[in-house]
């Protein structure tokens, strides 16, 4: 469902070198490294947000390497949420519909089953910036679902979170593959957290792919030698 293939980009003086990629159709791909090693770098070229210096990326067998964010039916939610702090939790919900020229009422009607499978209704006239921090990342997942995306990516969604909150949201997070069925890529470096919910996972340092694999094999490869991802939180 998605291929990277010797992706290649600069970011100042980082650079992600050479890269390849398969995540399978309906599959939820973790991809762990260390702080500044390049996984939310991989992620944005997948959404389009930055650009190449060389290589393809495939997104259901089509080439969207020189395609616009919005023509790749990508889902994205960013580690910070970016959500609206003027707009309620339904508006920011229901943005991309009405962006798309949808009036809202209906963009709210194609919603609902969205704002009601997070447990958001209660919370659907409230502004965001009143939410705390599992909450915000509940709207911004609801955002990328509006969206109707082929692929869903996750930039650390959990990683500023107490906890409870953490574990809350990846109970979400499993449960929304369980009923989207949507390829799926989260960036982490939490062991605990690729555990719970990746099907297979791949480990990225320094701009460059180590391994990929099943969970359990790489995550033993990285409890017996800590030192390739030395930000990676072991729990």
């Amino acid at each position: 469902m998605i291929s990277i293939i010797n992706l290649n980009i600069e970011a100042g003086k980082f650079a992600v070198t050479d890269v390849n990629l398969e995540v399978a159709d309906g599959e939820y791909h973790m991809v762990m490294g260390a702080t500044g090693s390049g996984k939310s770098l991989i992620l944005k070229s997948i959404c389009g947000i930055i650009r190449l210096k060389g290589g393809t990326i495939l997104i259901g067998g089509k080439d969207v390497t020189s395609l616009e964010p919005r023509f790749r039916k990508v889902g994205y939610v960013p580690q910070s949420s970016d959500l609206f702090p003027h707009l309620d939790v339904q508006r920011n919900i229901s943005f991309p519909l009405e962006v798309a020229g949808i009036p809202f009422a209906k963009a709210v009607e194609e919603t609902r089953h969205i704002v009601d499978f997070l447990d958001l209704s209660k919370l659907a006239s409230r502004t965001v910036a009143n939410l705390s921090g599992g909450e915000k990342q509940k709207v911004a997942l609801g955002r990328a679902l509006a969206r109707k995306p082929e692929v869903l990516l996750l930039d650390e969604p959990v990683s500023a979170l107490d906890r409870n909150s953490r574990k809350d949201v990846c109970d979400i997070l499993k449960d929304t593959h369980g009923k989207y069925k949507l390829t799926t890529i989260h960036v982490c470096h939490n062991t605990e957290e690729a555990q719970a919910l990746g099907h297979r996972v791949s480990v990225i340092s320094e701009g460059r792919l180590l391994m990929s694999g099943n969970t359990g094999e790489v995550l033993e490869k990285i409890l017996k030698n800590i030192g390739i991802m030395d930000n990676v939180q072991v729990k």
